[in-house]
C-alpha cells in the first residue's frame, strides 16, 4: 500500500500543508512508501518539516486500487483520482469549519465512498453529530527542541506577544477595552509577524502572556508554542483547541460540548469565540497571575508544560503509526 497525500495550491504557509508534510515525512521515516502530490508546482510547501519524500505533479501519480489517497476537507473535487481508481479514500478534516465548504449542490459526505481522520476531539465530535461519523484523531505535534520555556521570564514589563494575521480587528478591540480600564498599566505589547520559527520561539519565551484570537480552529498550534515556551495564553479557542484547552480558575466561559478527559488542569483564560470584553477581563487575570506569582502561577505554567507533552512531534508519530497499521490490516 502507498500513501499519495494531496498538497492544495496555495501561495501563502499554512499551518494545514505543514502538518500534511509532517505526516509525509513521518511516513517515510518509518519506511512506508509516501509520496506527496501537487496540482501547481508554484504551491507553498514548508522548508522544515523533516525529510519528505517524493514530490509528484497531479498528472504523475499512478495510483491503484490498493493504495491510500489522503486529502484535506475543503478540496473535494480533489478526491476524483482515488475514486476513480477505486484506492482508499481518507479525508483529513483539519478544521470543522471547512467540512461542507466545497462539497457540489445535492452530493453529501456519507454519499461518498470515503473515510475520515479528524484533526481534535472537537473536530471529531463535530462530524459526529453532523455525518454521523466517529473518526480516527490524529494531532498535530509541535518541536519541542524549538519550543520550550527560558530559564527565566524577563522582570518588567509584562509582555503581551499576538499574532494580528487572524482577526486583527478584534485584537484591536480588545487593546483599545483593556487600555480603557487599564490606563496606568505598563505592559508591553509585542506583535509576532513575517517572522521564521526560530524567531517565534525566541519571541515567546520573552513574553509573558499569549493573546490568542484566531477562529475558527481545528486544533491550534500558536497556543500550544506559547504554553510550551511559558506563557499564559488568553483568548479564542476556535472551538477545536478545546481539545487542550482547560481554564484556569476564575475564567467565566463554559463551553457546553463535551470535553474529553485530561491528565493537566488549566492553562490559560479561555473565552468565547469573539468575545473581546472577556477576552480583555481575561488578560487583566493572566496580567495579575505573573504580578503575584507563587503557587497559583507554578501550577498554571507546570499545566501548560503537561499539556505539551501529548502533542510532541514523537506523539504525533505514534499516532501516525498505529493509524497507518490499522489501514494496512484492513488493505
Amino acid at each position: 500500500m502507498k500513501t499519495f497525500i494531496f498538497i492544495p495550491p496555495v501561495r501563502k504557509p499554512t499551518g494545514g500543508i505543514t502538518v500534511l508534510c509532517q505526516i509525509a515525512s513521518i511516513l517515510k521515516t518509518q519506511g512506508r512508501d509516501v509520496s506527496l502530490v501537487l496540482r501547481d508546482a508554484t504551491s507553498w510547501m514548508p522548508e522544515s518539516s523533516g525529510d519528505l519524500p517524493e514530490v509528484l505533479m497531479w498528472n504523475g501519480a499512478q495510483m491503484g486500487s490498493g493504495d491510500l489517497w489522503l486529502v484535506p476537507e475543503g478540496w473535494v473535487n480533489s478526491l476524483a483520482p482515488g475514486l476513480q481508481v477505486g484506492a482508499r479514500c481518507i479525508v483529513y478534516c483539519q478544521n470543522w469549519a471547512y467540512l461542507f465548504s466545497s462539497l457540489p449542490e445535492g452530493v453529501h459526505w456519507n454519499s461518498l465512498p470515503v473515510s475520515f481522520l479528524a484533526v481534535s476531539h472537537p473536530v471529531g465530535w463535530f462530524m459526529n453529530r453532523t455525518i454521523g461519523q466517529t473518526p480516527p484523531v490524529l494531532r498535530p505535534g509541535i518541536d519541542t527542541g524549538l519550543f520550550y520555556p527560558p530559564e527565566e521570564k524577563p522582570q518588567s514589563p509584562l509582555r503581551i506577544a499576538y499574532m494580528p494575521r487572524k482577526n486583527k480587528a478584534l485584537v484591536q478591540q480588545i487593546r483599545s477595552i483593556f487600555a480603557a480600564r487599564n490606563p496606568e498599566e505598563k505592559i508591553e505589547w509585542v506583535e509576532i509577524s513575517g517572522m521564521t520559527a526560530v524567531q517565534v520561539a525566541e519571541t515567546l519565551r520573552s513574553c509573558h502572556i499569549f493573546l490568542v484570537t484566531g477562529f475558527p480552529e481545528g486544533c491550534p498550534l500558536p497556543p500550544l508554542e506559547a504554553l510550551s515556551c511559558g506563557c499564559i495564553p488568553v483568548g479564542f479557542s476556535g472551538f477545536g483547541g478545546w481539545d487542550y484547552m482547560r481554564q484556569l480558575p476564575g475564567a467565566s466561559f463554559t463551553p457546553w460540548w463535551p470535553l474529553r478527559e485530561v491528565d493537566w488542569s488549566g492553562n490559560g483564560f479561555w473565552s468565547a469565540d469573539a468575545d473581546v470584553l472577556d477576552a480583555a477581563l481575561n488578560l487583566e487575570k493572566a496580567l495579575r497571575l505573573w504580578s503575584q506569582g507563587g503557587r497559583e502561577l507554578d501550577s498554571a505554567l507546570q499545566a501548560g508544560q503537561q499539556t505539551v507533552r501529548s502533542y510532541t512531534l514523537e506523539v504525533q508519530a505514534q499516532s501516525v503509526n498505529a493509524i497507518w497499521k490499522e489501514y494496512e490490516s484492513a488493505n
